[in-house]
């Protein structure tokens, strides 16, 4: 009974369904990655054509996406294979078996970088801050060479699971907390960074776009990757939160207001970053030599943020308490986005029967096994991003893939422009839900494909054994494909029956 009555849960009010998604959304694609591509990505004009691309994908891969993730969490009312089943059918259970896996596998790398963060958060403020390189390095080998990231790992899991344990009020709460503390630290930094001398030459190079880099796919294919990651579009996660969605919640608005301010906050994160670095090497450093330093992007992708940004917050004055606060930040991020994460996966096995306990125990358990290898090596776990990132586009083609069979038009005039609904959806969704997004789908990966081949495994590709190969990826993808389509029937009848 206990079971029955958690399943009519729902978020209380608008601010706390806006705020946990947020939770979703924000997180350290937005602070530890979108910098740092957005630098990659830029030319010695400026960074802002990578912007113009960014934002553009904003509105026709995510908010695209978040409207279809709401609609079809709030119309089955369970976790992603739950409600995917009641939108396209039975015989598509393993699609959204895949979309939730995705994400899972994804939480069990991700907890090591919430980990990561978290440690530093403790470094920063129990011990002085690097003065240069070579001691920011021993720092991160120091740290990286000692069973330290497993034990963060399993922390951040453990506190995870004690949010998600208590169900959507908990998820609610801890959000309604952790979001505001967010941004109210991240305004701070973003005043302190401002004021340094140089900084004004950060935010211009942000800003300024080199509009012959448009006609670069590359640019593009970036751009939507990033857009993907730091959106939460496509993770099946706004789906599980859309499941305790109220009717009088309006859908359209909703995906706006988390889309826009989801990007809002990146550009935040962004300007911080860049009016830092700036800031504190332009005084000594071409921008070029700059430029450089923030597309290093170091092992696994930690230059930056953990190696960079401790030595430059101790050259400015009161820069041990920016650090505190920007690894706050990062940590409250990572793991609002890590407790959605977990959220997800226990949903769908609570929707089998399984009480939300059990459920929590088995999934933080999972979590933590199937972490460690990600925590104790680097190559792993790059490994792991390299192939379940990408796997996030797959999962967009499923979602689309379920309006369209649904109905996109019937799906816009029944789920999303309900009475309730103050806002009404214009047909351009249909348009971009069944076209644009397949399209984007089949493009992405194509070129990726190309780009693996040529530039990321070329004398690899074909070996599933290379970590960035194309191989690797179609191995790992089919083999969780293949057991979820071999055991359909019994995922249906386990999540339909209970």
């Amino acid at each position: 009974m206990a079971e029955l009555k958690k399943s009519g849960e729902r978020f209380t009010t608008k601010w706390g369904l806006i705020l946990s998604v947020l939770g979703i959304a924000v997180g350290t694609g937005n602070i530890w990655r979108f910098p740092r591509i957005a630098a990659q990505n830029g030319t010695e004009d400026g960074a802002g054509a990578f912007l113009i691309a960014w934002i553009t994908f904003l509105f026709i891969w995510s908010v695209p996406l978040i409207i279809a993730e709401y609609g079809i969490g709030r119309n089955g009312r369970k976790g992603v294979v739950g409600s995917y089943i009641k939108m396209a059918g039975k015989r598509f259970a393993w699609m959204g078996g895949f979309v939730s896996f995705v994400a899972t596998a994804i939480m069990f790398y991700y907890s090591v970088v919430a980990g990561w963060c978290a440690y530093y958060l403790t470094e920063s403020v129990l011990y002085a801050l690097p003065q240069n390189s070579s001691e920011a390095e021993l720092v991160w080998n120091g740290f990286q060479n000692s069973m330290l990231p497993s034990l963060f790992h399993g922390l951040m899991i453990f506190l995870g699971g004690l949010v998600i344990l208590k169900g959507v009020k908990s998820i609610e709460r801890i959000n309604k907390i952790l979001i505001p503390s967010l941004l109210f630290v991240l305004l701070i930094s973003l005043v302190k960074a401002l004021s340094l001398p140089q900084s004004g030459a950060g935010v211009a190079y942000l800003f300024t776009p080199d509009w012959n880099t448009l006609t670069e796919p590359r640019l593009w294919l970036e751009a939507l990757t990033q857009n993907a990651w730091d959106t939460g579009a496509a993770w099946g996660l706004i789906l599980t939160y859309g499941a305790y969605m109220r009717m009088k919640d309006d859908i359209t608005i909703s995906a706006f207001q988390t889309g826009i301010g989801n990007n809002i906050i990146s550009l935040i994160a962004a300007i911080i970053i860049f009016s830092t670095v700036f800031g504190i090497l332009g005084s000594h450093m071409t921008n070029s030599e700059i430029l450089d330093v923030m597309k290093t992007s170091g092992p696994a992708s930690t230059g930056l943020t953990f190696m960079w940004m401790p030595q430059l917050f101790n050259e400015m004055a009161g820069g041990r308490i920016f650090a505190v606060l920007f690894f706050l930040g990062l940590t409250f991020a990572a793991f609002s986005s890590l407790i959605s994460m977990i959220e997800l996966a226990t949903k769908v096995f609570v929707d089998m029967g399984i009480t939300r306990k059990k459920a929590t125990y088995a999934v933080c358990a999972a979590g933590f096994l199937f972490g460690l290898p990600s925590a104790i090596s680097l190559e792993i776990f790059a490994n792991q991003d390299f192939v379940w990132g990408v796997g996030l586009m797959v999962s967009g083609g499923l979602i689309s893939f379920s309006v369209i069979t649904f109905g996109a038009e019937k799906f816009r005039t029944t789920l999303v422009n309900t009475e309730e609904s103050s806002v009404k959806l214009g047909r351009w969704w249909v348009f971009v839900i069944k076209y644009i997004v397949p399209v984007q789908v089949i493009t992405l990966l194509s070129w990726w494909i190309w780009l693996s081949a040529t530039s990321f495994a070329p004398d690899s590709w074909y070996n599933p054994l290379s970590p960035f190969s194309v191989a690797t990826v179609f191995l790992q993808w089919g083999m969780v494909m293949g057991l979820l389509k071999f055991y359909n029937s019994k995922i249906v009848a386990k999540t339909i029956v209970n």
